[in-house]
């Protein structure tokens, strides 16, 4: 049996943020933690987060997206929603589970606002980048950022 915190990353269409989530976890505290991702809905892989992440040493391009009842059987410890949309429809989950919201700025919306500006494809990456960084910064601060 594990003794490892069992933890999901949930946000809209598992595309993005908690696929840059779920990557980080098990890139730095694989060791602590069973991480997994999820979305209310799945919206597939999105190729910018995959390059941007692998610009980082992390490899997330074996993920799929999946929908959150792929994790109706698992026992979560803790279910980190990291977008609003996530966070207000997040379904029900056991009492055991702590539910922690820590919101992240969407990439594609921002790097699609800044297209629409006349932005550079590097200008809209660095979307993405910011927010990888941001993710990992909170990573860094795993398990106990969430056990308080």
């Amino acid at each position: 049996m594990s003794s490892k915190l069992k933890l999901l990353f949930l946000c809209t269409g598992n595309s993005c943020r908690s696929q840059m989530a779920e990557g980080w976890t098990r890139h730095l505290k694989g060791d602590v933690i069973d991480v997994y991702s999820a979305g209310i809905e799945t919206h597939g892989l999105n190729p910018n987060a995959v390059n941007v992440m692998a610009e980082a040493g992390v490899d997330i391009s074996g993920h799929r997206s999946q929908h959150i009842d792929e994790f109706k059987e698992i026992a979560i410890d803790v279910v980190v929603t990291v977008c609003g949309h996530a966070h207000e429809t997040c379904p029900y989950f056991p009492a055991n589970c702590k539910v922690v919201h820590v919101g992240f700025d969407d990439p594609p919306q921002m790097a699609k606002e800044l297209a629409e500006q006349g932005a550079s494809q590097e200008q809209q990456l660095n979307c993405y980048r910011t927010v990888r960084d941001q993710i990992k910064a909170f990573v860094e601060t795993l398990p106990s950022s969430v056990m308080e």
